[in-house]
C-alpha cells in the first residue's frame, strides 16, 4: 500500500514538473510563445516585445514558426501565446473568434498600412544628385498609367509596357487583376506575375538602384518602403462594394496584438503593456530599413529601434519599467 502511495505521489510531483515546465523557461521566467507567421515585421515586434518581457515583465520569449493559418489555430488552442500582428481581414473566422471569445485581441498594433501601384518618387520628380529627370511628370493616379506605357516598357514585349502585379495566389492578386482591367492599363500593359515575394522586391531595388523606371505592386510596412523613396499611385476613395472590383483604392487594415487565453490569465501584467504597444507603418518600415541596411538581426534592431525611440517606452510603460528597459539598453 505504501508503495503504491508513494508511486502515486511521485506521479503527482513528475505531472507539477511538467507542468512548470511548460509554463516557465527553466529560469524562473514565463514562457512566451510569439507567432512567427512568415514575415519581417511580425518579427521585429516579437524581438522588441520580447526585449522589453525579459527586462521588465520576467518573460523568456520564444518564437515559433508557421504558416498564417496554422499559427492563428496555435493560438486559439492555447500552442502559441502572443500574436504582435494579426491581419485581421486575412482571417475569416477572426471577428467571430473574438466575440466567441477563443482569444483575446489586447489592441491595436498599427492601422495606417497601405497596399497598391507604387513607382520610384525620382520616376515623377526627377532626382538631380543622381541626374535623373523626370519621365512621367504628371502621373499620380492610377489611371494616369495609361499615357506612359512607353515609360515601363516591358522589356520582353517593347509594344507595351510591364506592369509588376501581386503575387499569384494572394488575395490582392485578384483585385489588382480586375483593377488592370477596370482602368483599361490592359490596352498598354502586361500584367507581369514575378512569382514570390523576394522576386518582387529584387526587382523593385534593382530598378531603383540603377534609377530605372518601374510600377509594381507593393505594400507597406516592408524595408523597401522604409528604405526607398516609392509613391503610392492614388486611387478613388474606398467602397467596399466597389473595391473587390478593383475600382477603388486598398483599404488599411487593423493590425491587431493577440493572446490566447491562457497567456492572458498567466501574464496580465505583460498583456497590460501589451495592450498599450502601438507603432505604425513609418516606424515600422524605419525599422526594417535598418535591418536591411545594417544587415542587424531582430535583437539588434529592435535594442536599436527602443533607443531611437524612447519615447514609445514612456507611451507604453509605468515609470518604473520603462527604467528597467533602459538600464537593459545601457542608456
Amino acid at each position: 500500500m505504501k508503495r503504491k502511495n508513494l508511486l502515486l505521489i511521485s506521479c503527482l510531483v513528475l505531472a507539477m514538473l511538467l507542468s512548470a515546465c511548460g509554463a516557465s523557461s527553466g529560469s524562473g521566467k514565463i514562457k512566451a510563445i510569439f507567432a512567427d507567421a512568415g514575415w519581417d515585421s511580425i518579427r521585429f515586434h516579437n524581438a522588441v516585445a520580447s526585449f522589453i518581457g525579459d527586462a521588465a515583465y520576467n518573460i523568456a520569449g520564444e518564437d515559433i514558426p508557421g504558416t498564417t493559418p496554422i499559427t492563428y489555430n496555435g493560438m486559439l488552442t492555447g500552442d502559441v501565446d502572443v500574436y504582435m500582428e494579426v491581419w485581421v481581414d486575412n482571417l475569416p473566422t477572426y471577428y467571430e473568434d473574438v466575440k466567441a471569445g477563443k482569444f483575446k485581441e489586447l489592441g491595436i498594433n498599427f492601422d495606417d498600412n497601405k497596399q497598391g501601384l507604387y513607382v520610384p518618387r525620382y520616376v515623377i520628380e526627377g532626382d538631380p544628385a543622381r541626374g535623373i529627370e523626370p519621365m512621367a511628370p504628371d502621373l499620380k493616379k492610377v489611371e494616369d498609367l495609361k499615357k506612359y506605357s512607353h515609360v515601363f516598357a516591358d522589356p520582353d514585349d517593347k509594344s507595351k509596357g510591364r506592369i509588376y502585379g501581386a503575387i499569384s495566389g494572394w488575395e490582392i492578386d485578384t483585385v489588382m487583376r480586375k483593377k488592370y482591367e477596370f482602368y483599361g492599363l490592359d490596352e498598354h500593359y502586361n500584367y507581369f506575375d514575378p512569382g514570390s515575394e523576394a522576386a518582387s522586391v529584387a526587382a523593385i531595388s534593382a530598378a531603383y538602384e540603377k534609377g530605372e523606371p518601374i510600377v509594381s505592386y507593393h505594400w507597406d510596412p516592408t524595408w523597401l518602403t522604409g528604405k526607398l523613396d516609392l509613391v503610392l499611385l492614388e486611387d478613388a476613395p474606398y467602397d467596399p462594394e466597389l473595391y473587390p472590383l478593383g475600382q477603388t483604392e486598398c483599404p488599411s487594415m487593423n493590425i491587431t496584438i493577440c493572446v490566447s487565453n491562457d497567456f492572458y490569465e498567466k501574464a496580465p501584467e505583460f498583456c497590460e503593456f501589451l495592450g498599450r504597444y502601438r507603432t505604425s507603418s513609418a516606424l515600422t518600415a524605419e525599422a526594417l530599413g535598418y535591418i536591411e541596411e545594417n544587415n542587424a538581426s531582430m535583437s539588434d534592431a529592435a535594442k536599436w529601434f527602443l533607443k531611437q525611440h524612447d519615447e514609445l517606452l514612456t507611451q507604453w510603460l509605468s515609470e518604473d519599467k520603462a527604467e528597467l528597459v533602459r538600464a537593459r539598453l545601457g542608456n
